[in-house]
C-alpha cells in the first residue's frame, strides 16, 4: 500500500496536475459599475470531442475518515474537472501525472484550506472528492458528451495530514 502525507495546496506544487482557483492569489479588476471583482480566466476548461459541452453542477460529499484508504484512481481522458467548495469545505486531493499508468513514485497528496478549488487537467489521475470534517458541497465544472470520459486504476493507498 502507498501512504502518502498530505502538503499544502500551493499553486506551484500543483501545477503538474492542473490548476489551483483561489481569489486570495489570483487579480481581479471591476465590473458592474465597480461593485463587483471579477477573478478572471482562473481555470482553463477541457473539453476534448466533436460533441464536447461544458458541464456546470453541484456535487454533495459526505466526510472521509483518516487516515484515508482508497483502492483506486480515476481520471477523464477528454476533459478537465473542476471543484469548487461552495462554504469553506477543506478536502483532500490525490493526483498522478496523466498516462497510462501510474507510477506509485509520482502519486502527490495535498489538503486544501477550505478556501482553494481545483482543476484537474485532461487525463490527470485523481482520487474520488474527499471532503473533510463534514458534508461538503462543490461546484463541478467538467465535460459532458460522447464517449468513455472515466478510467479507474486500481492503487491501494492511505494518506494521513
Amino acid at each position: 500500500m502507498l501512504e502518502l502525507k498530505a502538503e499544502p495546496l500551493t499553486p506551484e506544487a500543483f501545477a503538474p496536475f492542473g490548476d489551483v482557483i483561489d481569489t486570495r492569489t489570483a487579480n481581479y479588476f471591476h465590473i458592474n459599475a465597480g461593485r463587483t471583482r471579477r477573478y478572471h480566466d482562473l481555470a482553463k476548461v477541457e473539453t476534448l470531442g466533436e460533441q464536447a459541452r461544458a458541464l456546470i453542477s453541484i456535487f454533495v460529499s459526505q466526510p472521509v475518515s483518516l487516515p484515508l484508504e482508497l483502492d483506486f484512481l480515476e481520471r477523464h481522458p477528454q476533459g478537465s474537472q473542476a471543484f469548487m467548495p461552495l462554504h469553506a469545505e477543506r478536502f483532500v486531493i490525490v493526483v498522478a501525472p496523466p498516462g497510462d499508468s501510474i507510477d506509485p513514485g509520482e502519486v502527490r497528496a495535498f489538503v486544501t484550506d477550505g478556501r482553494q478549488g481545483v482543476n484537474y487537467r485532461a487525463g490527470t489521475w485523481h482520487a474520488i472528492q474527499s471532503v473533510l470534517e463534514r458534508e461538503g458541497e462543490f461546484l463541478v465544472v467538467d465535460r459532458g458528451g460522447e464517449g468513455n470520459n472515466c478510467d479507474e486504476h486500481p492503487l491501494a493507498l492511505r494518506i494521513t495530514l
